[in-house]
């Protein structure tokens, strides 16, 4: 999937640019990292094109056109765009999607999009997060340098006069991401559709702070490390991604949106109110209301309301939290390494008392389950682990179901939204105009038809049936997927407890051996 971003920049100093682009930087600090003789290090790998610059440098060009006209004078002044188009990661292996090809593609874009601004485009084979997603960088001077041709995304004057200054508008990105759907299309290249929100949504800002966050609690850790402590956390989560998680946990297990609202101010004290068919949320400590789309796109009305239906049909399937669980088999500890590696008298004395207990419980699930003999106990694992490999296989198969049932019901209600759109088009008397009006319109309906040839599907499927189907085979993953977590956890007991038996012996063993002594 293909994603562009967008980020403003009011510095003058427009040699920065490039500057980043070729040169290696901190990622948290934004300086540049030195060499051993204090010189700027190059990037392993990337490729540069600059466009509307002539024989001069981008900074150079940028210089000459504010002087030209007379822009771009002031602190305030946005002097720079930066645009960022993301490739999916599977485009390398899957399509083949080289980085000289996304420069190409990049650099088209770029002359589709924005014509008439001093530009560089240059391509990285990878991102900050190491996922090898292969992504163009195009930052343009915030002056045009020209008159252009009027296109279609064009609204006013100063969207195609010279000395006119870019406008980064809502109706500009929304063209944009257009603009990156059809670009993917026509290459073969995964994409979804930018123009309906995925998942989690999760800012600049939030992204950077994650990533401090977790840097900081990396060095706590190794600190604990090197003391011989064991670390309470590994993973950082910024405030918004734990009141997400608050807020799915208790989705998981309401019905109702009364109930669904009060657990959430009893368990969590998050005040959940709706204003104009949107739901926001308010964490203790706040005063003002955060919107579920700066949460994520399952927290909306919509989306909530969807999950309670779904709980309500597994209700009897929900255990109440009430019940006692038992204690957990666990290992046998090994005393004798223990002590050789340092510990003292009294965990000696703590760790037999808890092999003791430990003994006991083994015993007791043995002799319950009647594994009283090795061979027993060998087969009934190998019985669980024939239950749990074929559990889970069926479990990943419909999953995998799941998923196709899902992306088809959403191209096939894109087909039947759009379709009345697509049949006017014929009757319209000028169909190139309608069609650039409704142009992210017909760009998902066009994907939708073109998901639908790919798969063969010549008769559409009823979205009623496409529904019961889906539920059917969620319950049917339920019965499998409690099949496979019985399954689970009596062989990692029953593999526990063989350890125990193995470990118990052993020591035994070590107890009863006699060291031969040198004869004198």
């Amino acid at each position: 999937m293909a994603t562009i971003k967008h980020l403003s920049s009011k510095n003058s100093n427009y040699a920065a640019a490039e500057s980043y682009l070729t040169f290696q930087h901190n990622e948290y600090t934004g300086l540049p990292i030195l060499d051993e003789k204090g010189r700027p290090k190059l990037r392993d790998s990337y490729l540069l094109d600059t466009l509307e610059c002539g024989e001069s440098s981008f900074a150079m060009a940028c210089l000459i056109a504010n002087r030209k006209y007379g822009k771009n004078g002031g602190r305030e002044d946005v002097k720079t765009h930066h645009y960022i188009v993301s490739f999916d990661p599977k485009d390398t292996v899957e399509n083949g999607l080289t980085m000289e090809w996304a420069q190409a593609l990049g650099l088209q874009f770029c002359k589709d999009n924005f014509p008439g601004h001093p530009a560089i485009v240059c391509t990285h084979p990878d991102g900050h997060n190491s996922a090898g997603n292969i992504h163009v960088h195009i930052v343009i001077g915030s002056l045009r340098v020209r008159t252009v041709e009027r296109q279609p995304f064009m609204d006013k004057p100063c969207d195609w006069e010279a000395g006119k200054k870019h406008r980064c508008t809502s109706a500009m990105l929304r063209h944009l991401r257009v603009a990156v759907m059809e670009m993917c299309e026509q290459a073969d290249l995964n994409q979804i559709n930018l123009l309906e929100a995925q998942g989690d949504h999760v800012s600049e800002r939030e992204y950077w702070a994650q990533r401090r966050g977790q840097r900081r609690l990396d060095h706590v850790n190794a600190k604990l490390a090197a003391e011989g402590q064991q670390p309470t956390q590994t993973v950082y989560q910024t405030e918004l991604d734990k009141l997400r998680k608050q807020i799915y946990a208790v989705l998981n297990k309401t019905t109702t949106f009364e109930e669904f609202s009060a657990l959430l101010m009893q368990e969590h004290g998050i005040a959940v109110k709706e204003s104009r068919g949107r739901l926001s949320y308010c964490p203790p400590g706040r005063t003002k209301f955060i919107t579920a789309k700066k949460l994520s796109k399952k927290l909306e009305k919509e989306q909530v309301l969807t999950a309670l239906s779904q709980n309500i049909q597994l209700t009897p399937t929900i255990k109440p939290s009430s019940e006692q669980k038992p204690d957990k088999i666990r290992k046998l500890v090994d005393i004798q390494a223990k002590v050789a590696a340092g510990k003292g008298i009294g965990y000696e004395r703590w760790a037999k008392k808890f092999n003791l207990k430990r003994w006991s419980q083994t015993l007791i699930l043995l002799q319950e389950k009647g594994l009283t003999s090795e061979d027993a106990l060998h087969q009934r694992i190998a019985e669980l682990q024939t239950q749990h490999d074929d559990a889970l296989a069926v479990v990943k198969d419909m999953d995998a179901r799941m998923v196709s049932l899902k992306e088809l019901r959403g191209h096939l209600v894109v087909y039947r939204q759009y379709k009345p759109l697509a049949q006017k088009l014929q009757t319209v008397r000028n169909p190139a105009k309608f069609k650039e009006q409704h142009r992210a319109e017909f760009a998902v309906y066009e994907a939708a038809c073109a998901y639908f040839k790919v798969n063969g599907l010549r008769t559409l499927p009823d979205l009623k049936k496409l529904d019961a189907e889906y539920q059917t085979l969620s319950s049917e993953k339920n019965g499998f997927y409690t099949r496979y977590k019985k399954a689970q956890i009596e062989l990692r007991e029953l593999r526990t407890a063989q350890q125990n038996v193995e470990a118990f012996f052993r020591k035994e063993e070590r107890s009863h051996a006699v060291p031969q002594q040198e004869v004198k």
